[in-house]
C-alpha cells in the first residue's frame, strides 16, 4: 500500500507539471482545475474520502488530457476508501485502454483490490472465487512487475504477491 501512495505522489508531481505547462500563461484555465485538482488530491491524502470521490468525480468532464490520470486517482479513492469493487472495476477498465507505465499503474490498484476482495471471499468461505480472484491478482501484479519494477520501490506489490502465491498453494 506504501508504495501505491509513494506512486500516487510522484503522479501527482508529474500531474501538476502537465497542467501548468497546458494552459497559456496569462489564463486562468489552470485555476478552474487546479484548485479542486488539489483540494480532491488532499482530502485523498487526508483520508477524507467522501470529499476526494466528489472533487474527482467533478473533474472528469472537464480532466482533457489528464482524464486517464484523474480516473486512476478516483480508483484510487476506492481503493484507500475500502470499496473494492469499485476500485477493482475502475482500475480495470482504466488499465484496458492504456499501455505502457499507466497500465501498469492502473493494474497495481487493480491487483491490490482484487487481492483485497479475495480475502474477502475466502473469511467467507468462498474458497472457489476467491482463489479465482487471487489468480487474476497475481497475474496483474506479475505484468506490473515485469513491466515496470520501479512502480514498486519498497517491495510491497512484490510482498503481495507472494502472499497470494502462497496462499494459492495453500489451498490448492
Amino acid at each position: 500500500m506504501k508504495a501505491i501512495r509513494t506512486v500516487g505522489r510522484v503522479g501527482a508531481a508529474v500531474c501538476m507539471i502537465a497542467l501548468v505547462g497546458c494552459v497559456e500563461p496569462g489564463t486562468s484555465g489552470t485555476q478552474s482545475f487546479q484548485s479542486p485538482y488539489l483540494n480532491a488530491r488532499e482530502a485523498l491524502e487526508k483520508g477524507n474520502y467522501r470529499n476526494a470521490l466528489r472533487l474527482y468525480s467533478g473533474l472528469l468532464d472537464r480532466a482533457g488530457p489528464l482524464n486517464k490520470r484523474i480516473q486512476l486517482e478516483l480508483a484510487h479513492v476506492h481503493l484507500r476508501s475500502g470499496d473494492f469493487e469499485d476500485a477493482a472495476r475502475g482500475s480495470w477498465d482504466l488499465a484496458q485502454s492504456t499501455t505502457g507505465t499507466d497500465r501498469s499503474a492502473a493494474l497495481s490498484v487493480y491487483a491490490t483490490a482484487t487481492h483485497e476482495i479475495a480475502l474477502g471471499l475466502l473469511a467467507e468461505g468462498d474458497t472457489s472465487e476467491g482463489a479465482k480472484q487471487l489468480g487474476a491478482a497475481q497475474k496483474a501484479f506479475d505484468e506490473v512487475l515485469r513491466n515496470d519494477p520501479q512502480l514498486d520501490p519498497l517491495g510491497s506489490l512484490q510482498g503481495r504477491k507472494a502472499s497470494i502465491e502462497a496462499r494459492l498453494r495453500n489451498l490448492g
